[in-house]
């Protein structure tokens, strides 16, 4: 078998003579300009050769037919996990991180009121609700806030809070910038950002942290509720939370704050009725727990005695005087508690010896029948009492 030979060296390509090959067909090395050493360990680090760990050398340019190797960098991070059910437990976190609204009353005219005693916010469909946030300390630079929509009932807490299909079909409250089907927008901010989990398809809205003002302690952001509570289809009369965090740029938790929403057509008629019932609740409580009555309401002050009470019948008629008032539950209870009453004031009145006169419409017009002085109809004729024969 013939050797093979190299056209350009014309010499047999054996082991004992590659190292002397290779030298030759290498980039030219000058020596006389001190860097042909450099370029032959660079060629050496880029083929992989012993001796070309030193990681101090830069690698080659790449040139035609050359590859081009890249160091593999460090890992991005991974995005923040989403939970298929968000918490509702506030969490200040370690900038204190908290929710203040404006004071409101209860008049028929307010569109948006806040109940401390309820932790709940009521306004109407589409109106402006302002809400401050307020932090100890200054977060992170690209701080976002985030607002999210869950059910507050167990039983629904895993479904999505999605507007009715009315008012998402409504072209009227659109403004070009947030989807048609979100519930909670944001007023007034250019750089607010909407979401639709890719995990768990939930709904929410962004916008950067903002550094309150000179003189101000506390940052706004407004936010539209557009959808009706009672909207079938939609909330269906589901009490919602909103869940409002602090998130740093890449997505960690820096704090939490929950507050429930009412969206409705009179805010500040059904903030004073769900208060109502709140306090007599808390009052019927406290009933059943037996003493702690005495702390919800108020004592009744006794006046101190004097030389006229010594006598006891004052002291008896002191008393009756008292008026006292009792809840009552259904109208045969209450008519018949009523008889009960008119008995007795008749029965106190003839034991002091003073006619009473009944208190009772009806019972006043049957005195007067017995009696024969009672009105006369208007057709002239005289009224007909139990016992009087018609002729």
């Amino acid at each position: 078998m013939d050797p093979l030979l190299d056209p350009g060296l014309e010499m047999p390509l054996a082991q004992e003579s590659f190292s002397d090959w290779w030298n030759s067909i290498s980039l030219p090395l000058d020596k006389e300009d001190g860097g042909a050493l450099e370029r032959q360990e660079l060629f050496d680090m880029n083929l992989g050769l012993p001796g070309s760990e030193d990681p101090s050398l830069p690698l080659p340019p790449a040139g035609p037919g050359t590859p081009s190797w890249e160091l593999p960098g460090p890992a991005p991070d991974p995005p923040p996990t989403s939970s298929t059910v968000p918490s509702t437990e506030d969490y200040a976190g370690d900038h204190g991180f908290q929710l203040a609204f404006q004071q409101s009353g209860t008049a028929k005219s307010v569109t948006c009121t806040y109940s401390p005693d309820l932790n709940k916010l009521f306004c109407q469909l589409g109106k402006t609700c302002p809400v401050h946030l307020r932090v100890s300390s200054q977060p992170p630079p690209g701080a976002i806030v985030r607002a999210t929509a869950v059910y507050k009932k167990s039983e629904h807490v895993a479904e999505v809070v999605r507007r009715c299909p009315h008012h998402e079909r409504c072209a009227e409250s659109s403004d070009g910038l947030a989807p048609a089907r979100h519930l909670i927008r944001i007023e007034g901010n250019q750089h607010a950002q909407y979401y639709d989990d890719e995990t768990t398809k939930r709904q929410s809205v962004t916008v950067p942290y903002e550094t309150p003002q000179v003189g101000s302690e506390c940052t706004t952001v407004l936010y539209n509720f557009m959808c009706n509570s009672s909207c079938m289809g939609g909330m269906n009369r589901r009490p919602i939370l909103a869940i409002i965090t602090l998130e740093g740029k890449k997505g960690q938790l820096l704090g939490r704050r929950c507050f429930e929403v009412r969206v409705c057509a009179c805010p500040g008629r059904d903030r004073r009725t769900e208060e109502e019932n709140y306090h007599k609740k808390g009052a019927s409580k406290a009933l059943s727990g037996g003493g702690a009555l005495k702390d919800t309401k108020p004592k009744r002050v006794l006046q101190p005695t004097t030389e006229a009470d010594e006598n006891p019948k004052k002291r008896v008629v002191s008393a009756e005087k008292e008026v006292f008032f009792l809840e009552i539950h259904g109208r045969e209870n209450y008519e018949m508690l009523k008889k009960i009453n008119s008995a007795l004031e008749v029965a106190a009145a003839k034991s002091q010896g003073a006619p009473q006169a009944p208190r009772n419409p009806r019972a006043l017009l049957k005195t007067r029948k017995e009696r024969g002085d009672g009105p006369l109809p208007q057709s002239g004729k005289k009224l007909l009492v139990k016992g009087e024969d018609s002729e």
